[in-house]
């Protein structure tokens, strides 16, 4: 699988030095978190449903196997085949299949991250399907160079309304257009014609019900419904981790994650979707296949990182983070950006894959203290560092001062003596002002911000002198 996680701080500088981007994040910055803190207010026990979501995941995490296979034999009574794919090349290769045997020229899509990691719009292409991304977001980042999203839930959120409407402009050959209702509907009026065409539609899946074999999908987009129930044939692409147990579990989840994700109560659209079209039912897919996706999960399972795929994508995490916040997605390198794609990408594309990954946070919590199922980001985070300086993927300077810092740490006296020397040295650094523009020790530091320059004493000087007090 393709990432170009390992070019994090590149990726970081320029999104930095982009004025359309940082105008862009600026506007929409903190959207998302206030209106999460009033929705999040409309539950009675907010941390006692979080804690129960906690469980349930976890609960299936312990038996992951014996979960999804209750759900495929529930999925395969209601009609559906169930599909294995250990990696996205597996999962190309099954939508290519599916696709061959049921002559499909055209397949809609709803929002899906598995796609994403799978790369399965360039291989559907390549196998003469034509994909159409029907999530307004994701439509308007394939008609601009299949541009990658920069956000799970809202994948242009980088984007202004200009560059919108530029682009329509230029796609559609229509007039430009600068109202959002006007430019929803041009995109509506172009999609009709898809929904209407296609013989397949592929969606992700929020959850799988292992009682029911059905999938749960959430959008605000009524294209989830067009995609799943219009074509003859749907394809749902989502990974192992997304089985609960009963459709009560799904209504405890459902509580959460529109809040945690949009601030709404509930979304615009809640679909459960039970097996194929019956003979007395007007709409609905002749044909419904699940691939479920192992592509890293699995070796997650039974590790220090398994926490993690409690996960239920609503990007709380990432509308939190300061660092999300400056650089947006894209300096991230993959599918998965914020905190959550720090951990994710190096857990599935490997260690040594995405070494600035796991340094790509303050480690303030945030995104630990939002986070609806309590994955404890910052320490996941942590332990990732702690693999990177074992396996040696980290610089021998940063290893060295590492170690250097330990020691002296670990004695009062040097740790002392240490601080003694370095206040002074940087107060002499300073020249009395207030800030350092140049770090000679550390000038990455101070490449792109000045460094505060101490205000008096050491905490240890400061104590001496009041304890030394009558």
């Amino acid at each position: 699988m393709e990432s170009r996680s390992h070019r994090f701080k590149e990726n970081a500088a320029a999104a930095l030095a982009n004025p359309v981007l940082q105008a862009n994040m600026r506007t929409a910055k903190g959207k998302f978190v206030d209106k999460r803190a009033i929705a999040i207010k409309e539950i009675d026990d907010f941390e006692g449903t979080r804690e129960a979501a906690k469980q349930l995941r976890n609960l299936v995490l312990e038996n992951l196997d014996l979960w999804l296979e209750k759900f495929e034999t529930n999925a395969t009574a209601r009609g559906a085949k169930v599909l294995w794919a250990k990696d996205g090349a597996e999962i190309c290769r099954h939508v290519a299949e599916i696709g061959k045997r049921h002559g499909i020229k055209k397949a809609v899509k709803s929002k899906s991250m598995l796609s994403e990691e799978a790369g399965l719009n360039q291989a559907l292409e390549a196998t003469g399907i034509q994909p159409v991304e029907t999530d307004l977001g994701e439509y308007i980042l394939q008609i601009n160079n299949n541009e990658p999203p920069s956000h799970i839930i809202a994948p242009v959120v980088h984007k202004s309304l200009d560059e919108v409407a530029d682009l329509f402009e230029k796609v559609h050959q229509t007039p430009r257009k600068t109202e959002i209702p006007a430019l929803t509907r041009e995109a509506r009026e172009v999609l009709r014609e898809h929904f209407l065409t296609a013989d397949m539609g592929i969606s992700g899946g929020n959850f799988l019900v292992a009682e029911t074999g059905s999938v749960a999908l959430v959008t605000n987009e009524g294209n989830g419904r067009m995609v799943t129930t219009l074509p003859r044939v749907h394809v749902v692409i989502t990974g192992i981790e997304k089985v609960i147990p009963t459709l009560e579990d799904l209504a405890t989840l459902m509580r959460l994650l529109p809040r945690s994700a949009t601030g709404q109560s509930i979304s615009n659209y809640v679909s459960v979707l039970t097996g194929t079209k019956a003979p007395d039912e007007l709409d609905g897919p002749e044909h419904l296949y699940y691939i479920l996706v192992d592509n890293g999960r699995a070796d997650v399972i039974g590790s220090e990182f398994q926490e993690m795929l409690r996960c239920i994508r609503c990007g709380a995490c990432m509308n939190h983070c300061p660092v999300y916040q400056t650089i947006g997605g894209h300096a991230y390198g993959w599918v998965y950006p914020g905190p959550m794609g720090s951990v994710l990408t190096p857990l599935y594309t490997g260690l040594e894959n995405a070494i600035d990954l796991p340094h790509a946070a303050t480690l303030c919590n945030q995104c630990g203290v939002v986070c609806p199922v309590k994955i404890p980001l910052p320490d996941l985070l942590r332990k990732l560092r702690e693999k990177q300086t074992d396996k040696n993927l980290r610089p021998w300077m940063e290893r060295a001062v590492l170690k250097a810092w330990a020691f002296v740490a670990a004695s009062p006296t040097l740790y002392a003596l240490g601080a003694w020397f370095g206040v002074r040295y940087l107060k002499w650094l300073a020249g009395g002002k207030a800030s350092i523009p140049v770090l000679s020790a550390a000038p990455e530091w101070t490449k792109g911000r000045d460094f505060p320059a101490p205000e008096g004493k050491t905490f240890r000087e400061l104590y001496a002198e009041r304890k030394a007090k009558p």
